[in-house]
């Protein structure tokens, strides 16, 4: 009898039950709670609503359209930084819980570019050049820190239990925190003023698509497709690709290990930086702590689209952001749930548990070394 038919014939344990009760549960009041949007929007005053929710109004096509392309252009940014947690994972085997603080480090290095940009008018005058500046200042900034942190904190570790290099990462994270309000002082830090042409709105068909939400859609989809050209077309991706199946045979065929673990942390850096750049656009203004909420959720988007998953990673960025901006309304609040505006957190990590009960390994599935396998 194989191992397969054994763990088939096998008796389901009070765990077993349990999960399943989860999965129904979670199945159940997601369907009910859509069902119910349906209905209100097609009468707001039915019987349910009248119920339990008093005072439903219908979702207009404005509103709706605004909570898509808000959570998309959030989850944008949650899949670039998700991106260096697989791919860390991928070469190592350990989630950098720094990796957050690293794109905290470009949103910062975005603020100051921009703001001396500003006030050398280049920021008005030439927007295009000056936010390309701020990239490529960002990006280099976050790239050095993500290289660094691998030389002074990981490179000693490797070979260590995970453990280790798990609560050295959260350490690091807690540094660079100190370290920027110590630098740059404590609270929020604005960016300057956008130009006028970024906070219209730009119609795409049936969408409305405001200007600075548009730019980081654009602005992300381009870092994408150049970290899957890099992965996929060039000898450094292939020999990322090399280094994460099985180290010691990817040594023995002649690839340099350190030099491109180095370059996987550099790459997770770069586009954690240009994810900075772009929350920072977003958002208009950072703090010390701007990294931490982001750094998790990205690593619970990077978990939901299969861990170690480029595609899966953007993927799980654009499921999380877009889950969290749309369920609050089109959910919790047909189900009657006070303050669901707030519970956007609570909805992201609620998508995580789902996915996990779900597909314990993902949307598009891990990707694991051969050790990880083993």
């Amino acid at each position: 009898m194989t191992t397969a038919m054994r763990s088939k014939a096998a008796p389901k344990t009070g765990v077993d039950w349990f999960l399943t009760f989860l999965r129904v549960l979670l199945s159940g009041l997601v369907l009910f709670g859509l069902l119910a949007f349906l209905w209100q929007q097609i009468d707001p005053g039915n019987p349910l609503a009248s119920a339990i929710n008093p005072d439903a109004n219908r979702l207009s096509w404005d509103a709706f359209q605004g909570l898509v392309i808000s959570g998309l252009s959030q989850g944008a940014m949650y899949g670039l930084i998700a991106l260096g947690y697989s791919m860390v994972y991928g070469v190592l085997g350990f989630i950098n819980f720094a990796h957050g603080e690293v794109f905290m480090v470009g949103a910062m290095t975005g603020m100051i570019t921009s703001n001396k940009l500003f006030e050398a008018g280049v920021w008005e005058d030439n927007f295009l050049l000056a936010i390309l500046i701020a990239v490529l200042v960002s990006v280099i900034c976050s790239t050095v820190t993500a290289v660094v942190t691998e030389r002074i904190a990981y490179r000693p570790l490797r070979g260590s239990p995970r453990l280790i290099p798990l609560i050295t990462s959260i350490g690091v994270s807690f540094f660079i925190q100190n370290t920027s309000a110590v630098l740059l002082g404590p609270g929020a830090k604005s960016y300057p003023r956008l130009p006028d042409w970024l906070r219209d709105d730009v119609g795409i068909g049936p969408f409305d698509i405001e200007g600075k939400k548009l730019l980081v859609l654009v602005v992300a989809g381009v870092s994408m497709g150049a970290l899957w050209y890099l992965v996929e077309r060039t000898k450094t991706g292939k020999a990322m690709r090399a280094v994460a199946e099985d180290k010691e045979i990817a040594s023995l065929m002649g690839i340099d290990v350190d030099r491109t673990i180095v370059t996987t942390f550099a790459v997770g850096g770069a586009m954690a930086g240009v994810a900075g750049i772009l929350w920072g656009i977003l958002f208009g203004s950072v703090t010390e702590f701007t990294g931490f909420l982001p750094g998790i959720k990205a690593f619970s988007a990077a978990v939901v689209g299969g861990i170690g998953n480029l595609g899966g990673a953007m993927a799980g960025g654009l499921t999380l952001g877009s889950s969290e901006s749309l369920a609050p309304q089109l959910v919790l609040e047909p189900l009657g749930v006070t303050g669901h505006t707030q519970l956007k957190d609570a909805v992201a990590f609620l998508v995580l548990i789902f996915v996990l009960l779900v597909k314990p390994t993902g949307l598009f599935g891990e990707r694991l070394s051969a050790e990880e396998r083993a």
